[in-house]
This record gives structure tokens, sequence and C-alpha cells, in this order.
């Protein structure tokens, strides 16, 4: 009995200590954002868009797959219950607000962690355990600021970026089940989708997505810059960072849903 409350208290305080650093590592992002990363050097400014090709531009395709395949599984699975009600119109509704809101952020932010947020966690894993994390601070370098900054700062930008593109395909794969499927005429389904789909919905979205983005790469650069015991400490600190940022964006979209749309209730 007393094993097991040492362990439950062990994992408490390591867990409790992880946020702390965490925490501490979002602040040193913040300071190196705000006090100069850029400052006139091209290779920062290299490194910042590289990244953002990276995030962005090569995650599109599965992008493009999740949103697509989401918007056509929500009209399919939705359409006989509203058709049952006479209201089969309203699945125009149903699919544009419920991707805009919850799905297009949150299944765009789980693929991004799984993709990004992995990679950065086994590139500065690598790092660390080759010790060339260690060699920038022998150069008067700071890894925050070289490493962890051009990544958090492409994932902020291209987050919300692919959000919205997943939204709007998302809509169209609904359009193609609502108007070849559910026979539902084309300008009618258009009209429907733009009198339920309001602005404060795509806002909370893509604010959601920015949210998601800090988390992956936090969670993956710490992970990363934290990694210790060679190769399988590579593997090990890559798989608990896409867990960790799994739940954290669970977590964040439970509380940003209650703040968005029940705060005034």
């Amino acid at each position: 009995m007393g094993n097991i409350f040492e362990n439950i208290g062990g994992g408490v305080i390591g867990t409790g200590r992880r946020i702390i650093d965490v925490l501490a590592l979002f602040v040193d992002v913040l300071y190196w954002i705000f006090v100069g990363p850029f400052k006139g050097k091209a290779a920062k400014r290299e490194g910042i868009f590289e990244q953002m090709l990276f995030v962005g531009v090569k995650s599109i395709l599965i992008v493009f797959f999740v949103g697509l395949f989401t918007g056509i599984v929500i009209a399919m699975q939705t359409a006989p219950q509203l058709d049952s009600l006479g209201a089969v119109i309203y699945v125009a509704g149903l699919v544009a607000v419920s991707i805009t809101r919850e799905l297009g952020p949150v299944l765009t932010g789980l693929v991004i962690a799984g993709r990004v947020g992995a990679a950065f966690a086994a590139e500065l894993g690598t790092m660390k355990v080759t010790e060339q994390v260690e060699a920038l601070e022998g150069m008067a370098l700071n890894p925050v600021r070289f490493l962890v900054v051009p990544r958090f700062l492409a994932l902020i930008i291209m987050l919300p970026c692919l959000t919205i593109f997943a939204d709007a395909v998302g809509i169209f794969g609904g359009y193609l089940i609502g108007v070849f499927n559910l026979n539902i005429n084309s300008a009618l389904y258009i009209d429907t989708t733009f009198r339920f789909l309001t602005a404060k919905d795509v806002v909370t979205g893509v604010i959601k997505s920015v949210v998601f983005g800090g988390i992956i790469a936090l969670i993956g650069c710490y992970y990363g810059l934290n990694t210790r015991g060679g190769a399988e400490g590579v593997g090990k600190a890559t798989t608990t960072s896409i867990v960790s940022s799994f739940i954290l964006i669970i977590l964040a979209d439970c509380v940003l849903t209650a703040v968005f749309f029940f705060s005034d209730m």
C-alpha cells in the first residue's frame, strides 16, 4: 500500500515539475520573440520560413483528406436522422458549424501533433543526445532562440491557415454528399450553409488552432530538449510528446469551448 501511494505521489510531483518546466519554456520563448528573434539575421528568418514550409505546405495533403472525409462522414451520419424529421436541408448548417467550431481545429491539431510535433521531438532529441545542443551553448548561442522560437512561430502562424483550409474542404465534402447523394439543390445548400455559419464560429476555431499550435510546439520542443538515453530516449521522448499533445489539445478545446460558447449563459 505504501508503494502505491509513493508511486502516485511521485507521478503527481513529476507531472507538476514538467508543467512548471513547460511554462518556463513558454516564458523564455516569449522573451526571445519580443526581444528580437530577427535582428536583421537572414539565417534566423530562413529558419522560420523553413519551418513554416515544413509545418504548413508539406501538411496540406493530409489535412485535405482529413477535412474532406470528415465533412463527408458527418453529412452521411446525420442525414438519415434529419431526413426522418423532414429537415434534411439542415445537413448543410450542421456540417458547417460542427467543422468550423470543433472538428476542423481539433482534427487538424491532432494530425499536426502526430506529424510535426513528433518530428520536432525526434529532431531536437537527436540533437540533444549527440550533444549538438551543448555545442550551440558552447558557442554562446541560446538553444531556445535558435531551435524553439522558429518552430513555435511557424506553428502558431501555419496551423490557423491549415485549419481554415480544413474547414473549407470539410464543408465541400458535406456539399458533395448533400447535392449528389441527398439531391439537395446546390444553391439552396450553399445558402443554408451561410445562413447558419457565423463569423464567431470561424474565429473561435482559428483562435483554438493558435492555442493548439503553441501547445504542439512547446511540448515537442520540451521533450526533445530533455531527451536522455540515446536512441531509446529519442523514441520515448517522441511517443510521450505525441500523447501529451493529444491530451492537452483535447483539454484546451474543452476549456476554450466553455469560454466561447457557455460563458455568457
